[in-house]
């Protein structure tokens, strides 16, 4: 397999629909157009080219197929099914979302996630849940930041994922709570670097099983508009993660996520948007599972590191940092584009120092697929270094 250049199709799981305080979308243009527009015109059928916000009274099914390539999964058929309601007064309540996108792959790789997000009557809480089964085997080349592409190491396993959290809200945008997480892995197995050496993953421990279980503690702040396509304010989530023995873990262990993401959007007619974000991924003490560990594309929307293949970085700690410019080419919003850069640092293991840094950059093109989300079909390539590049497809944009 080679790894140098790959194709990425992911599904944007973070799909929380979010309103202004009129109950509207942040983003209701008249005369906007999507791909649905399009499909009507080709087929001569009446075209509604008004932007109109979700009924409250009325749940809003939405089921898109599509089909992408890989190299590491080769063809792949995803089926992406989404529910918006509200569950109380539109004008005090943000709209709830439940999203269960389902990939299967050429090579029998499979995914089926359940992610949710429930918002009680007049936002007092955030139900958040992401639960997932994968089968799913994948490359991986070591750890640290001087790992190298020729010990590309395939590992297959299975993988269930149950993250549920509970939030309230203290303040204005402001939310807090607890929750609880598990990850287990199951029939892990690995091929070993192609040498015949003895693998990173070996050295630092790959059991045909692992366990990581143990609460969360969330902070959150969240004042955009539309968190599935911003146009401004800012979103600060620190997530802390004790594992520990008693609740099932294989070891005990500590993780902090620190996500922060700005949105800025520029004067003049047409949308053009300044997008920032720092992700920082660290390990405060004990020995994660290998396949817990930070690594390349596997935040909690594998959308890290556009530029290199998922899983390309692992250790103990992470480092990142990506700018966007997002700007319309059509006026009605149908089409529009993207220029990107990013960067990302790994400790080296054992000594947890950071020594490289890998920048990645790239352009991408927006089809608004639903202009009542204002939710884009986003076609992104990406250029990273040692002759890493390929594309990268989201349902919604990247963060």
């Amino acid at each position: 397999m080679n790894a140098q250049t790959d194709s990425s199709t992911h599904v944007n799981h973070q799909a929380r629909y979010s309103f202004d305080g009129n109950g509207k979308n942040d983003f209701s243009d008249s005369g906007s157009r999507d791909l649905i527009d399009v499909w009507n015109t080709i087929t001569k059928k009446k075209v509604d080219t008004t932007a109109q916000e979700l009924h409250p009274a009325k749940y809003h099914y939405s089921i898109i197929p599509g089909i992408g390539y890989t190299l590491s999964t080769g063809f792949a058929v995803i089926v992406a099914t989404n529910v918006a309601f509200y569950t109380n007064d539109p004008d005090k309540t943000n709209v709830s979302n439940i999203l269960m996108p389902v990939v299967y792959s050429q090579y029998n790789q499979l995914t089926i996630p359940i992610i949710a997000n429930i918002w009680t009557k007049d936002n007092k809480y955030n139900i958040v849940s992401d639960w997932r089964y994968y089968k799913y085997p994948q490359d991986t080349y070591g750890l640290g930041g001087h790992s190298s592409l020729e010990n590309e190491n395939d590992i297959d396993y299975s993988h269930l994922r149950i993250h549920q959290s509970v939030l309230r809200k203290i303040f204005p945008n402001v939310y807090a709570g607890p929750g609880y997480f598990l990850d287990y892995h199951w029939d892990v197995k690995e091929e070993g670097n192609p040498d015949g050496s003895e693998s990173d993953a070996a050295k630092y421990g790959l059991p045909p099983k692992s366990v990581s279980s143990g609460p969360v503690v969330n902070l959150l702040y969240d004042n955009r508009k539309n968190a599935i396509n911003p146009s401004n304010g800012l979103y600060a989530n620190v997530l802390y993660r004790p594992n520990f023995t008693w609740m099932g873990s294989d070891e005990n262990w500590q993780s902090l996520t620190i996500d922060v993401r700005k949105y800025v959007r520029l004067p003049g007619p047409w949308r053009h948007i300044l997008a920032f974000w720092s992700f920082d991924w660290l390990t405060l003490s004990g020995k994660p599972p290998y396949l817990d560990l930070p690594s390349t594309g596997w935040d909690n929307y594998n959308n890290t590191g556009r530029g290199y293949i998922q899983g390309r970085f692992r250790s103990n700690n992470m480092l990142y940092l990506e700018a966007e410019y997002r700007f319309d080419i059509m006026r009605n919003g149908l089409i529009g584009g993207v220029l990107f850069a990013n960067a990302q640092s790994f400790s080296n293991y054992p000594v947890n120092n950071f020594d490289m840094i890998w920048p990645g950059l790239g352009l991408g093109i927006r089809l608004k697929a639903n202009k009542r989300s204002n939710t884009n079909i986003a076609i992104d390539y990406g250029f990273g270094m040692d002759g890493s590049r390929g594309f990268f497809v989201n349902l919604g944009e990247v963060f």
